[in-house]
């Protein structure tokens, strides 16, 4: 069969047509390895996350009767029974995302499994439910900070899940949200306003209690909602004292007058900024000896 030679310049060129048209097309689409105990949804596709960030229960102080009610339903969850759908809400830096990725590190061994997704790829839910659907594993599907701007209409599709079958004793997938808003959605003062037939715009919502309605109902699609809030002093010093007794370091007076400077600067006392001073001091430390 005759050879076709083509000018050095043309090859050159469809070799850059081709290397275009690859970044163009989608990525093709591996079949998940459900030997990971993480994922996270990216490109319609299961991302194996083989090395989670370890956290453990024991380490997040001061939300014990969060943390009980969580547990609970992450147990009936995963022997079969019916469980709720969480909504965990509250303060900045108060353990919301923690506990989610705690729950993964004490039950994986039981068959938990994680499946992190973004608020705009919860149109997507449907497609994750066919790929897990039949296996033994029990999914939580996570959303970090899920809140939803006025326009946004990537809400309907978590309702419609929400609504749906997927909350059944049976179901192997289950959602766990945290936000630091209570009902997800904006609401406006002109929504409480009643509406007048003088000077009336043509956008003007004519039934404003039904949009607060609509609004509210997301949230309430949610069978548990736990709610945290901030600490005191007292709290804050502890949480920074236990992780550094992990580290077999004492909270001397030096350390104790740091972690209140480090909270102060930072405008909150909170679980996150007690750990993230622990880690400074620790490192601190260590590099001086």
């Amino acid at each position: 069969m005759a050879t076709l030679d083509l000018p050095e310049n043309i090859l050159s060129s469809l070799a850059i047509v081709l290397q275009q048209l690859q970044q163009a097309l989608p990525e093709p689409k591996e079949l998940p390895d459900f030997s990971a105990p993480a994922f996270k949804w990216q490109n319609q596709q299961l991302k194996a996350i083989e090395q989670p960030k370890i956290i453990y229960l024991d380490d997040l102080k001061g939300i014990e009767k969060q943390k009980q009610k969580v547990i609970q339903n992450t147990l009936q969850f995963l022997q079969g029974l019916p469980a709720n759908d969480v909504l965990l809400t509250g303060s900045r830096g108060t353990g919301k995302s923690s506990i989610v990725r705690a729950l993964l590190t004490a039950y994986q061994n039981q068959g938990l499994r994680l499946i992190e997704i973004e608020r705009d790829d919860l149109k997507d839910l449907p497609e994750i439910q066919k790929l897990i659907v039949g296996r033994p594993e029990k999914f939580i599907v996570y959303c970090d900070d899920l809140a939803f701007n006025a326009e946004d209409e990537n809400y309907r599709s978590l309702k419609s899940v929400l609504d749906g079958s997927l909350q059944s004793g049976s179901s192997n997938f289950i959602i766990y949200a945290t936000s630091n808003r209570r009902h997800l959605l904006p609401e406006f003062m002109h929504e409480n306003t009643p509406v007048t037939k003088v000077d009336v715009p043509q956008y003007v919502e004519l039934h404003p209690q039904e949009a607060i309605e609509e609004k509210i109902s997301l949230s309430d699609r949610f069978g548990l909602w736990l709610s945290f809030y901030p600490m005191d002093q007292n709290l804050y010093l502890e949480i920074v004292e236990h992780y550094l007794k992990k580290a077999g370091m004492p909270m001397t007076a030096e350390a104790r007058a740091e972690s209140l400077r480090w909270c102060q600067s930072r405008g909150q006392r909170s679980g996150r900024s007690a750990y993230q001073f622990s880690k400074h001091w620790i490192g601190s430390q260590l590099l001086q000896n």
